[in-house]
Order: C-alpha cells, then sequence, then structure tokens
C-alpha cells in the first residue's frame, strides 16, 4: 500500500533528474475568481507531463539485472513519453503501445526519445493486451501508466513539493484540484496531502462522459464509462478507475467534479492568456471547474494541478486562429 514513506522515498531517487516545478500565483485570475488560486505546473516538468516522476520511479525502483530486460507500457503519449525518458536514462530499451489517434506530438516524441512505438485503434483495440503480449515474447517489465505502487509513489511527490512550498510560503491550502484519468496522479498526491495537510480537501476533475472516478466516489464502487463515450482530453480518458487506485481515493479524496469539452477549451485560452502556459485539455481540467464556476472559492485558497502541456501545434495554432469565446458561446 503506498505511504508516506514510500513517496519520500521516491523523492530521493527522483532528486537531480526531475524538475522541482513552482506554485504559480496570478493575481488578476484571483481577483477574477474571489479566491487565491497557485498553480502546480507539470506542463514545466521534463517530457511535459507529470509522467516522468512515476516513470523513473518504477525503472529506479528495479533490480539491475530486471531492469535491462527493457520496460514496455501502454499510453495515450503522456506516460509513453515518460517511459520513453526515463529508459532512455537508464540505457535501457522502452516499447509503448500508443493509440492511432494519440496526438502526433506525442507519438513523435516518444520515438525521438527512443521509445519504439506500436499503435493501435482505440475503439476496437485492447492495448493492454498487446502489452502483455510483448511482454510475454520480450521478458520486458512493465511499467503501467497508474496502476503500481511505484507509480503512484512517483507521482505522490508532487504533493510533498506541495506541502513544502505551502508551508515556505506561510499559506494554508482549502482545496486542492488535481486532474485524474486512471487514478495514478491523484493517489499518490492525496496519500501525501492527507498526511501532511489533513485540512486540506482534494477533488479529483474529469471530463463529463469520463467522469467514472466521480461516479464511482459517489457509488463506493468501480463503475465504468460509457463505451460511446468521447472527449478533446485525450490525456485522461481511461474506461475505468484503476484496481489498486481506485481504494486509495476511495478513502483519501473529498468527491470529484466533472467539466464540458467547452469548459475546458475556455480554460486552456484563459490560462494562455493570463498566464502565458500552454496547458494540454486534461491537464487544465482542474482549473476549467474554477474558470467554469462548477466550485467556487468564495475567498478560499486552492492548489490547481496543471497536469500536463503536450498539445500539437497545429492544434495550438487552430484554437487561436478564431476567437475562442465565440466558439464556446
Amino acid at each position: 500500500m503506498i505511504t508516506l514513506d514510500t513517496i519520500t522515498e521516491a523523492a530521493s531517487r527522483l532528486k537531480g533528474h526531475h524538475v522541482v516545478t513552482p506554485l504559480l500565483e496570478y493575481e488578476q485570475l484571483n481577483q477574477r475568481l474571489g479566491g487565491r488560486i497557485l498553480f502546480k505546473p507539470e506542463n514545466l516538468q521534463r517530457t511535459g507531463s507529470f509522467k516522468f516522476r512515476g516513470a523513473f520511479n518504477k525503472i529506479a525502483s528495479l533490480d539491475e539485472s530486471v531492469r535491462r530486460r527493457g520496460v514496455v507500457t501502454f499510453s495515450s503519449g503522456n506516460h509513453a513519453q515518460g517511459v520513453a525518458a526515463a529508459a532512455k536514462a537508464f540505457g535501457v530499451p522502452a516499447t509503448i503501445v500508443m493509440p492511432e489517434d494519440a496526438p502526433a506530438l506525442k507519438r513523435e516524441n516518444t520515438r525521438a526519445l527512443g521509445g519504439k512505438v506500436v499503435l493501435y485503434d482505440r475503439h476496437t483495440g485492447d492495448r493492454k493486451a498487446i502489452a502483455e503480449q510483448i511482454e510475454r515474447e520480450t521478458g520486458a517489465v512493465m511499467v503501467p501508466p497508474y496502476d503500481d505502487e511505484m507509480i503512484m509513489a512517483g507521482q505522490g511527490t508532487i504533493g510533498l513539493e506541495v506541502a513544502e512550498q505551502l508551508s515556505t510560503l506561510g499559506v494554508k491550502a482549502d482545496v486542492l484540484l488535481c486532474p485524474v484519468g486512471g487514478g495514478g496522479l491523484i493517489a499518490g498526491i492525496s496519500t501525501a496531502i492527507r498526511a501532511l495537510m489533513p485540512d486540506t480537501a482534494v477533488y479529483c476533475v474529469e471530463p463529463e462522459g469520463f467522469d467514472d472516478t466521480r461516479i464511482s466516489l459517489e457509488r463506493g464502487t468501480r463503475t465504468a464509462n460509457k463505451p460511446d463515450a468521447r472527449s478533446i482530453c485525450d490525456a485522461i480518458v481511461t474506461q475505468m478507475p484503476g484496481e489498486i487506485t481506485f481504494p486509495v481515493n476511495l478513502a483519501n479524496l473529498a468527491g470529484g467534479l466533472s467539466v464540458t469539452d467547452a469548459d475546458v477549451i475556455a480554460a486552456v485560452d484563459v490560462l494562455f492568456e493570463a498566464t502565458k502556459l500552454v496547458v494540454e485539455p486534461g491537464g487544465s481540467v482542474g482549473f476549467a471547474a474554477l474558470n467554469s464556476g462548477r466550485l467556487t472559492l468564495d475567498g478560499r485558497t486552492a492548489v490547481v494541478v496543471l497536469s500536463g502541456g503536450n498539445m500539437d501545434v497545429a492544434a495550438f495554432r487552430n484554437r487561436f486562429g478564431t476567437d475562442s469565446r465565440e466558439k464556446t458561446a
């Protein structure tokens, strides 16, 4: 079971290998949304998302003789890049199963980092089964996207940093908002926050149609999304909460929120205009919950995790080629 100790051990492994992302604040947004917002910008992390933390910790925790066999994983893109970069740091091969419709930037970056990319159809294929077949055939070690203690512990180092940074600032956070797909990121963060900042309420945020964690928290049991669901938030579109992550999140989280694709588009725009940060749709859902009014601050302080910034240049240009406010009106 993931604990504060396993997260602290992960922080020791990561030291000197990752970016300790800052807490960023913008008075314009504080005034606009009626509270204090502190962003944890993991879009500035190595490979453009938080995923490097968990991947590096997992691979670093392996015995060297096991690690030499190489690693394999399945991912829509951010975990793919994190695993490829971490494997490259250790000089071992990495094979990544990715959907054919993953953003071109994510596929190209994964290959550039030395990863061997195997493509599949997101709507008809079984990415985990494909990766498991590669595992059996090659002897490579599986590095799961979220359902793994070492992965969760690596992501949990974000929670450690948040607690330390808030302490340095002399600030108490009332809430923390975090994107969720399979649940590894928020499981790690919430474990650290619950141990170090027990009065801070941690909420997961998801796109409508892929709000399986929110629904599962309400029902107390893992619940799958409808198979025909679609969202622009490609980084966090999983079908069901993780088997290992969900019990952690059920114990730690105060609840869940969902946002529409229109909410997300507006949030991406505001983040770029007000902060000059490029945040991909899935990485912006926490801020989208505030910006859309689905959660109001009413003078409270919120930490918002911006989990990634790997947006295609073409998609980014399209976002700002016309007035997005007209698109979302």
